[in-house]
């Protein structure tokens, strides 16, 4: 797989740390967890999709990493609850958590939105989040040295994004939990930041341009880099922002956009 055998950002290991990453069995969420295996960590492979997460997990171990595939629904308490339990039985630990599942189904303006879209977005983009990180944030307060916590927002959490309201409000609101998050639990050793990528060569991406298949050029030319990002670009990101290089870090929004959300 193209990438695989990518080295970290130089000076970053994660020998000995336990990882987390939902939404892992592919696209940006395989893209991390692969950087994460490649950094040294033992990393614990999120998904509802069972074929893909188990293929994420079985590349890291084939490169020579550590993983482990949990299938888990995060829109579900007693999954996700079940989840942490199970990392903790296996691995004693959690140090760092990224949040990564997410779903976006829309296209089209405000008025014409629907709502079972409504509630499908929200509840994987912002309950699945929301239930994730508390119990992520319960464990690593149990834990010495606390822990790291990075969610995956957007550049639409940032701006507006035309014909996707909902997926903007919902990223929007992972930003404001984010921010909240970082400020409540700052003086218990654990940070809490968001990643918030520009357009991204992802499964996501995909399906959008094959509904409108002449976005491609409009995306990249909305991103003055001109082009649109690889998904271990934004992986790169979520290991510095885990790592002790960004250790006075919190309550930050970090953007990956080619320069989208600075016009």
């Amino acid at each position: 797989m193209k990438g695989l055998t990518k080295q970290p950002p130089s000076g970053i290991s994660f020998a000995g740390k336990v990882v987390l990453v939902t939404g892992a069995a592919s696209g940006i969420g395989r893209a991390m967890a692969l950087a994460f295996g490649r950094a040294g960590a033992c990393v614990i492979v999120v998904d509802t999709a069972v074929d893909g997460g188990h293929m994420t997990a079985a590349l890291i171990v084939e490169a020579g990493g550590k993983a482990l595939f949990v299938k888990t629904n995060v829109t579900v308490a007693p999954e996700v609850d079940a989840l942490i339990d199970k990392v903790v039985s296996h691995y004693g630990r959690i140090d760092c958590a990224v949040n990564g599942a997410a779903v976006e189904e829309e296209h089209q303006p405000l008025a014409e939105g629907d709502d079972d879209q409504f509630d499908r977005i929200m509840t994987v983009n912002v309950k699945g989040v929301w239930l994730c990180m508390k119990s992520q944030l319960r464990q690593m307060l149990k834990q010495e040295g606390g822990g790291v916590i990075v969610n995956v927002a957007d550049a639409a959490g940032l701006v507006a994004a035309p014909n996707r309201a909902i997926y903007a409000a919902s990223k929007h609101a992972v930003i404001g939990m984010t921010k909240t998050a970082a400020v409540e639990y700052a003086k218990s050793g654990i940070r809490v930041n968001s990643l918030c990528p520009g357009a991204v060569k992802t499964p996501m991406l995909a399906r959008m341009l094959e509904r409108d298949p002449g976005r491609d050029k409009k995306l990249k030319a909305a991103h003055p880099m001109g082009r649109i990002a690889e998904p271990a670009e934004v992986a790169s990101a979520a290991l510095w922002l885990c790592s002790e290089q960004a250790s006075f870090v919190t309550g930050h929004q970090l953007a990956i956009d080619g320069g989208l959300t600075a016009i």
